[in-house]
C-alpha cells in the first residue's frame, strides 16, 4: 500500500507518517467546511430566483447545523465501529450527492433536503470531531498544535472559498459555484483513499511523541452499542459542572460565528451597500486572521492555563460584535472589527478540546467533546434561525449582534468559574 511505503520512506527521513495523515485531515476539513460556508453567498441569489423569504431558507440551514453538530457523538462511534477512512470516504460522498443534487431544486423543501439534511449530516461526520480523533490517535506530543491546525482549516475553509464563490455566483450563478466545492470535495476524497489510515499501527508506528506501538483499542462492534456508547458518554459527563460550563459556552461560540457571520455577514454588509464580492472578501480576510489566532492558540493552550484563554477569547469576542454596529461599516471600522474577531473565529476550540481530555480523560475525550460539539451547532442554529427572522420581521440584524455580544461577555465570565485542574476529583473509568 501507497500509505505503508510512504510511512517508512519518511521515516527514514525522520518525519512521521502522523504528519501526512494531519495534512489529509486538514485538507478534508478544509473542502466540507467549503461546502459548510457556501451557502452564506446565495442567500441573495436563492431570494431572486426564487421567491424565498430569508427566513425560508434560513431554516434550511439552521437544519443543517444542528445536523452538523449531533452527528459529532454518533460520527466518534462510527469511527470506532468503522474505521476514519472509511467512515470519511462515506461523508465526502454523501456531502457531493446532496450539493449535486441540490443544483436541479425548486422547492423549500428539497433545499431542506439537501442542504439541511444531506450536507448537514455529511459534514458532521467529517467534523471537529475528526480532527479532535486524529490528533488523539497519532499525536502524544503536539497535540494541541494539531488540533489548532484542524480548527484552522475548518473556520479558514468556510471563509476563504467565499470570495471565489461568490465572483462565480455573481457572473455565472450559483450553481457554477456549487460544482466548483463539488470539485474540491472529489479531491479531498482521492487524498483520503490515498493516504489516511486509521492508526499509527496500521503503518508500523508509534503515535508522535511515543517509542512504543499501541495497537488499536478494542471496541465493541454491535449496533446496539454504536447507538448507546454517545448516549452513555452523555449521561456520564452530564453528571458533571464542568461539562455543562463547556456546553454552554461552545453554544455562545457556534451563536457568535457560524450561525450569525458566516451565515449572515454577506446579506448584514448588502444593507450597508457593501457589494457581495466585497464582503466576501472581508470574510476571507477573517478566515486568514483566524487560521493564524487558531494555530497560535493551539500554542498557547499547551503552555498556559485554559480557563484563562478562553476568558479571554470569549471577552474579545463579545467586545468586537458590539463594536461592529457602531462601526458605520466603514472601510476602517470593518478592518478593526475584521482584526480582533478574525484572530478570535475560532480561537476557543483548541483550549475547549484540551480542557475536554484533561477533564474526562482520552477515552473518553472524543466522545464527550462530540456532545460540546453539538452545543456549538446548536448555539449557530440558533442564530442562522434567529437572525434571519431577525431581518425579515425588523429589516435589520443589529439586535442579533448586540444579543450575541453580550452571551460572548457571559461565557467569559462562565468559563472562569470553572475549578482549577488540581481541584477536580478524578473522574471514574467507563464501564
Amino acid at each position: 500500500m501507497i500509505s505503508a511505503r510512504l510511512a517508512s520512506w519518511l521515516d527514514t527521513k525522520n518525519i512521521h507518517y502522523g504528519w501526512v495523515v494531519a495534512g489529509t485531515t486538514f485538507l478534508t476539513m478544509l473542502a466540507t467546511a467549503g461546502a459548510l460556508g457556501s451557502p452564506g453567498v446565495m442567500l441573495e441569489p436563492l431570494q431572486r430566483d426564487f421567491g424565498w423569504q430569508n427566513a425560508d431558507i434560513s431554516f434550511a440551514l439552521a437544519v443543517r447545523l444542528v445536523l452538523f453538530g449531533l452527528m459529532g457523538p454518533f460520527a466518534a462511534a462510527l469511527m470506532n465501529r468503522f474505521g476514519v477512512r472509511n467512515v470519511v470516504i462515506a461523508a465526502l460522498s454523501l456531502i457531493s450527492v446532496g450539493l449535486l443534487g441540490s443544483l436541479a431544486m425548486i422547492s423549500v423543501w428539497q433545499l431542506v433536503v439537501f442542504w439541511g439534511i444531506l450536507v448537514g449530516i455529511g459534514t458532521g461526520m467529517t467534523a471537529l470531531v475528526l480532527g479532535a480523533t486524529v490528533a488523539t490517535r497519532w499525536f502524544s506530543r503536539r497535540r494541541g498544535l494539531v488540533v489548532g491546525m484542524m480548527t484552522a482549516s475548518t473556520a479558514t475553509g468556510q471563509l476563504v472559498f467565499l470570495p471565489l464563490l461568490a465572483e462565480l455566483t455573481q457572473r455565472i450563478g450559483w450553481r457554477a459555484a456549487l460544482l466548483f466545492v463539488v470539485a474540491i470535495l472529489l479531491l479531498a476524497l482521492l487524498a483520503v483513499v490515498l493516504f489516511m489510515r486509521d492508526y499509527p499501527s496500521n503503518v508500523g508506528l508509534a503515535p508522535f511523541g511515543e517509542k512504543e506501538i499501541v495497537e488499536p483499542p478494542k471496541h465493541d462492534h454491535r449496533l446496539l452499542s454504536l447507538l448507546s456508547s454517545p448516549l452513555m458518554a452523555l449521561r456520564e459527563a452530564s453528571s458533571t459542572p464542568t461539562f455543562w460550563v463547556l456546553f454552554l459556552t461552545f453554544f455562545v461560540c457556534g451563536l457568535s460565528t457560524n450561525g450569525l457571520i458566516q451565515t449572515h455577514w454577506i446579506s448584514l454588509c448588502g444593507d450597508f451597500g457593501i457589494a457581495p464580492v466585497g464582503a466576501a472578501s472581508m470574510l476571507a480576510m477573517i478566515g486568514v486572521l483566524d487560521f493564524m489566532g487558531t494555530i497560535l492558540a493551539g500554542w498557547l493552550s499547551d503552555r498556559y492555563d485554559n480557563r484563562w484563554l478562553l476568558c479571554w477569547f470569549y471577552g474579545l469576542r463579545g467586545l468586537s460584535l458590539l463594536y461592529l454596529p457602531f462601526s458605520e461599516f466603514t472601510v476602517l471600522g470593518l478592518s478593526l472589527f475584521g482584526l480582533f474577531y478574525g484572530l478570535d473565529w475560532v480561537a476557543t476550540v483548541p483550549p475547549t478540546v484540551k480542557l475536554t481530555a484533561e477533564r474526562f480523560g482520552p477515552e473518553r475525550a472524543t466522545l464527550t467533546f462530540g456532545w460540546i460539539f453539538a452545543g456549538h451547532q446548536l448555539g449557530a442554529a440558533t442564530a442562522a434561525f434567529g437572525a434571519g427572522a431577525t431581518r425579515t420581521i425588523f429589516g435589520t440584524y443589529l439586535p442579533a449582534l448586540y444579543v450575541a455580544g453580550v452571551m460572548c461577555i457571559v461565557a467569559a465570565l462562565l468559563v472562569i468559574s470553572m475549578k482549577p485542574r488540581a481541584n477536580i476529583e478524578p473522574q471514574p473509568e467507563l464501564a
